[in-house]
């Protein structure tokens, strides 16, 4: 059904408009993001046609280094804008999708803030972009509530407490579309279709209530990118006449490209800033389709690529280094176990894996960090608040710290590569995907929170370690197209016998096409966008 009522001039929607939906979806909103779209859609492609060019470059056997260009950036004095009150201690930070029974739970959770997520933890439907903006919406003016399923008989009703985190959604990256909506008959960047609908409905009863819009921004590659980000915000201040400066946003350096200029991201960023997070699977993801051409390039195992690990190492410390010279936030990264039940002894070595991961991160300088399930919020905080008293650690600088393009580059471990390993690989990948296509985008498994990174990190390892010399199993055998065909049907038996809701074979039909494929497919959400409402 199309929206009734007067749509802008030349706007199109062909998602289905409910009377709920409607109320995001008014004709001033909507003439907000035809605005946006106009006046920065070509520059959205330009960056993204600049993306593809520096790939080209590094098939063919180039490396990211620090620029040239933007020295005077790095080597000069200059701080990021002051900290809003509300954003100066995020010792914990949850993240999560924007489904209303989870909003509720993350901001009752007594982390400090929630990262509403409407990228990699969702699965952009139709229906799940509009209906996180009604949650988001609702939990903002504080009237959000959820009855329990009438499936567990408890009737619970779930309300907001009165001590709730800090609301931070992060929109898509610059590389997705909405589909559902189009300008001038082409379909808007879902990072401002995102933005633009949180920021037009809350923006002024934020500042009310003596908060503000605050932001994550995801998988940049250029401070270029941060610079767009910038100018949008400004003109969205504009446009709703309040104060430039007023929008704050984390940038999640999780792209290997975006570690070479977290000073300039900074820079673009400095009046809207709050600072870089850490967004390791991404990151991991990230090396590797980046150099996914090159033959001297291989990672081991994914369980192997620890934080610990050379690269991971450099990158995490430079970010902290980076940070607290420009009296910026500096954000730790995920930690994606969650509860394991019926099992004590799994479950304490799951907990205490968290707890060393925490403890690696405040030590190093981070002055907050991610958790993916509400039961980990306290023992995180207990970490953070045993090392960090204070709200943050702006004031502890790193001279200590000199990272080089070589340190970022240092990919470690280079094995071993197992059976196991490929076979989870293949097995994370099919029930994400079978959960993502069935609309689900926060998936548990093996005792693991996962999102749409994790399943990257599964599809590239598997497609470079065919292509790569070095993709040898620690038993000899090369890892081939054949064997991974062989292993996929193997595992997707296993899931289909052990899972029900999901989309499996399409999910492995998929992951196998985009494998198998010689052309590497950027992102799998790109195709699997196509096979979703």
């Amino acid at each position: 059904m199309h929206m009734s009522g007067p749509l802008p001039k030349d706007v199109s929607i062909s998602g289905r408009i409910t009377p709920e939906f409607a109320q995001i979806l008014t004709p001033e909103a909507l003439t907000f993001v035809a605005t946006l779209h106009r006046r920065f859609e070509s520059r959205r492609q330009e960056l993204l046609a600049r993306r593809a060019a520096r790939q080209k470059a590094f098939d063919a056997g180039a490396k990211p280094d620090f620029l040239e260009e933007t020295k005077h950036v790095r080597e000069s004095e200059w701080k990021v804008a002051a900290q809003p009150k509300d954003l100066l201690d995020r010792r914990v930070e949850i993240t999560g999708p924007t489904d209303r029974k989870m909003v509720i739970n993350a901001l009752n959770s007594g982390a400090s803030t929630f990262m509403a997520d409407f990228e990699d933890a969702n699965c952009p439907t139709w229906h799940n972009m509009i209906d996180g903006q009604i949650n988001l919406r609702d939990a903002v003016r504080r009237t959000i509530s959820y009855h329990s399923s009438p499936v567990d008989a408890s009737g619970k009703l779930y309300r907001l407490n009165d001590n709730t985190a800090v609301l931070i959604p992060r929109p898509r990256g610059w590389h997705l579309d909405e589909k559902h909506v189009t300008v001038d008959g082409k379909p808007v960047s879902g990072s401002i279709f995102d933005f633009a609908l949180y920021f037009f409905h809350n923006a002024k009863e934020l500042l009310a209530r003596g908060s503000g819009p605050y932001f994550y921004l995801p998988k940049m590659e250029s401070h270029l990118e941060a610079h767009l980000w910038n100018d949008i915000f400004i003109a969205a201040q504009e446009h709703l006449g309040i104060a430039r400066g007023t929008i704050r946003a984390t940038a999640l350096i999780e792209t290997v490209v975006a570690a070479f200029e977290m000073d300039e991201i900074l820079y673009e960023l400095r009046e809207h800033s709050s600072g870089l997070n850490i967004g390791r699977w991404d990151y991991i993801f990230s090396c590797i389709k980046k150099f996914r051409a090159d033959q001297n390039f291989c990672l081991a195992d994914r369980s192997q690529v620890t934080m610990t690990a050379p690269f991971m190492r450099a990158y995490a410390l430079l970010l902290v280094k980076t940070c607290h010279r420009r009296g910026a936030p500096a954000m730790g990264g995920m930690a994606a176990q969650i509860p394991i039940k019926n099992d004590p002894k799994a479950n304490e070595a799951a907990l205490d894996k968290v707890r060393q991961d925490k403890l690696r991160e405040v030590t190093d300088g981070c002055d907050g960090t991610w958790v993916a399930h509400p039961a980990l919020v306290a023992i995180a905080k207990e970490v953070f608040d045993k090392h960090m008293p204070q709200p943050n650690q702006y004031a502890r600088q790193r001279p200590d710290v000199n990272v080089s393009a070589k340190d970022l580059l240092a990919f470690q471990p280079e094995k071993p590569i197992t059976e196991a390993g490929l076979r989870n690989n293949i097995s994370v990948g099919i029930q994400y995907l079978g959960a993502w296509l069935a609309g689900n985008g926060c998936v548990p498994v093996y005792n693991l929170m996962e999102d749409a990174a994790t399943a990257e990190i599964s599809r590239s390892q598997i497609w470079q370690w065919i292509r790569s010399p070095k993709g040898v199993l620690d038993d000899g055998r090369k890892v081939t197209d054949e064997l991974f065909k062989t292993l996929l049907e193997d595992e997707l038996a296993k899931v289909k016998a052990s899972m029900s809701e999901g989309r499996y074979d399409e999910a492995a039909s998929l992951f196998e096409r985009i494998t198998a494929d010689d052309q590497y497919v950027e992102f799998l959400t790109l195709p699997a966008y196509q096979l979703i409402d």
